[in-house]
Order: structure tokens, then sequence, then C-alpha cells
């Protein structure tokens, strides 16, 4: 039976091997038999102890969420799984469905992540189980603006600058895309924990902050009132119930906790926000196009454990979708790798707090174990250049 087992598994090998066209896969397997796989081409070289089979049956039946159950259980592990991660994503069009479900568990997933929808129900319910963990918790590992979203670093990426200078260099951004004068009202939807509104504020800005986080409400509240200024309002409401009509829209990856399904309702809530002529700046993260079939038609590692009703999205589908809403789509600009960075140093600030015992009680080895893994997965990805963050400017027809 091992052996039958060891046969069929080589063929995925096989399968890996052809698929990787830049990079290598160095994979120690069960019995210490050793296997590089790819290597035509320079690229990421990804190392792997594979310590049982059973690691790469997860892989077929449950893609990259089976992938992080069969690591959960020490049954892979790497020096490094940033870079694996960074290898399958750089190589996501030559690997086709190598790393993604196949058969009746792909499709009980996809029926069981459809449960999670974001209805109105369903939206408050998926961001309370992200961002309801707590601000202590955030705080440990998010820069001390408590923001959680790509920073926007100054060219070329350096260690020196801060993460929070740049933060506040893409707050100022998404500002500038607004170009509004003093006294103007903003509407930002998925305000985080305050970061922008205060930006904003400190222009002299009137904004209505809306989120769906409880503790994010109480958080803003606080941060503005310490802050001493005024002009800032919150309120726990949904972007389908915003009524009334705003000099501009800021929404900063918060459109990812959409879903594809309400894409057109969330760009059409932004148009009749805005006064005619008037300005949206958009910060996304997007999926590369030639997968996103394939993505939407799985139930991936984020999607399942840590953010469920979570969808990247299709650019082209958005932008599509966006016109359709009588927005034009202006001034597009990919920082893909700036998110690369930022994750990179999210983790070294979550491992500091989990080393120096700062982690709530509550937080387990299990769950610690998940954020680590979650935040080296995201980053991978942007490192291979499949996923990419970016800021776009929509404007509504006169």
């Amino acid at each position: 039976m091992t052996s039958l087992l060891a046969t069929l598994f080589d063929r995925l090998l096989d399968r890996i091997d052809a698929g990787l066209a830049e990079g290598s896969l160095t994979a120690t397997l069960p019995g210490a038999r050793t296997r590089r796989l790819g290597g035509r081409a320079p690229g990421p070289d990804a190392v792997v102890d594979l310590v049982r089979w059973r690691a790469l049956g997860r892989l077929v039946t449950g893609g990259s969420a089976g992938w992080y159950v069969a690591w959960s259980k020490g049954e892979w592990r790497s020096p490094d799984p940033t870079v694996l991660f960074e290898l399958f994503m750089r190589n996501r069009r030559t690997l086709g469905g190598a790393g993604r479900a196949q058969g009746a568990m792909r499709l009980l997933r996809h029926w069981r992540n459809g449960l999670r929808r974001n209805s109105r129900t369903g939206s408050k319910r998926n961001i309370e189980f992200h961002y309801d963990l707590g601000n202590d918790f955030y705080r440990l590992w998010l820069d001390p603006s408590l923001t959680y979203s790509s920073a926007l670093f100054a060219e070329p990426v350096v260690t020196e600058e801060s993460l929070e200078a740049a933060q506040a260099r893409k707050n100022e951004a998404i500002l500038d895309r607004l170009a509004l004068p003093p006294g103007a009202r903003v509407l930002e939807i998925g305000c985080g924990w305050g970061g922008f509104a205060e930006a904003a504020a400190r222009r002299g800005l009137a904004v209505d902050a809306i989120t769906l986080s409880a503790e994010q409400e109480r958080a803003v509240n606080a941060r503005i009132a310490t802050a001493g200024l005024t002009g800032v309002t919150v309120s726990l409401t949904d972007y389908r119930d915003v009524t009334g009509q705003y000099d501009g829209v800021a929404s900063i990856e918060m459109v990812e906790a959409v879903g594809q399904e309400y894409w057109g309702t969330y760009l059409a809530a932004i148009s009749r926000a805005l006064k005619p002529g008037a300005r949206a700046a958009i910060q996304y993260i997007a999926i590369d196009d030639a997968i996103f079939e394939a993505y939407a038609a799985n139930v991936d590692f984020i999607q399942r454990f840590v953010f469920p009703g979570g969808m990247l999205l299709s650019e082209s589908r958005f932008r599509a979708l966006a016109e359709q809403n009588g927005l034009e789509w202006r001034d597009r600009h990919g920082f893909g790798l700036h998110y690369a960075e930022t994750l990179r140093r999210w983790r070294d600030r979550f491992d500091a707090a989990v080393a120096s015992g700062r982690l709530p009680k509550k937080f387990d080895q299990k769950f610690i174990n998940l954020w680590r893994y979650y935040l080296m997965y995201c980053e991978g990805g942007f490192r291979g250049g499949g996923i990419d963050v970016a800021q776009v400017t929509l404007v509504k027809g006169a």
C-alpha cells in the first residue's frame, strides 16, 4: 500500500515539476528520498520536508486549505514557507490545478462557503469573526497608527523607512486622489481603526466613517477624541444602507470583504453616495485574471480559516462593473511588493509579541501558528506576483 501511494504521489510531483517554469523545489520525501523539481529558470528556491505522504493527499483534496492543515499537523515543514508560497504563485499559470482542491471535497467546501455569503447579517458575522479578535491583539503587531492595509513606501523600498511613515504616505495618496478643499464631506467605507479618518480630519475634511466592527467603532471614537479633532462621525453601518451624497468617498481594502456576488452592489452604493463629478479613491487587492476562475471555484486557506466571505478582485470584472455604474476608472497604481514588505514587518512584530509573551492568554499555540502561517502565505503571494494591491480613482459622471 505504501509503495502504491508513493507511486501515485510521485505522479503528482511529476505534474508539479512540469509546471515549475521558474525557480525550484527541493523536496525530502518520506523514507529520506530527495527530489528536485523545476530548476529550469531563475526564481525562488524552496525547500520542503515532506514528512508524510498524507500531506499531498490533503493538497489534492483540499487545495491551499488542505495544505495548511497538513502543515499544522506536522505532515510537512520548511525552513521558510514564504519562499514556497512565492514559488507556487510565481508559477500560477503553468501549474494549473496542481495546488487546487479536486473532486467532491471541492464541491462540498464551495457549498459550505456559500453559507458565509455577505448578506447584511452575513457581512456582520464575517467581519466580527476577523476584526473583533480585539483591539489589544491588533495593537501588538500593527504599526502605531493601527493600520491594517498595505503601506505605500518610497521607491525603492528600504528598511530605513518606518512602517508608520509609509502608512501615512498611503493615506495621503488617497486624500490626494480625492483633491478636496477643507470643509468637504467624505464617506469612508470600512474605516478600520481610524487612521485615514484622522488624516482626513487634519486636512479639515468632515468624515462619516462606517464599519461593522464594534471594536473598531470604539477605537475610532477614542482616537479622534484623544487627538482633539472634530468633524469625524463613526457608525455601525452597512455600506448598502448609506444615504445622502458626498464630495468624495474613500475605501481602503474593504472591497475584499464584499464578495463577487456583491461587487455591483458595492459600486452602485459608491455611485449613489457621490455627487455628480465627485471622486472615489479605492485601494483594493486583486488576483491575476488568468487564474481568477479557478480561484473563485475553490475555497482557499484564507476563506476557510481566516476571513470567511472574503474574495480577491478580478480587476477586469470589477472595472467593468464600475463603468456600468457610471464610474470612470482613472490612474490605477499597483504596488504589490510594498504589501509583501508590509506583511514581513507585521510578521516580525507578531513574532516579537509572541516571544515576549504579550499576546492575550486566550490565543493558544494553534491560533499563533495559524496567524503566522497567514502572514507568510500572504507575503509569498505578493512576492510571487499573482496578487497585487492597487489604488484607483473612480470619477462619477457630471
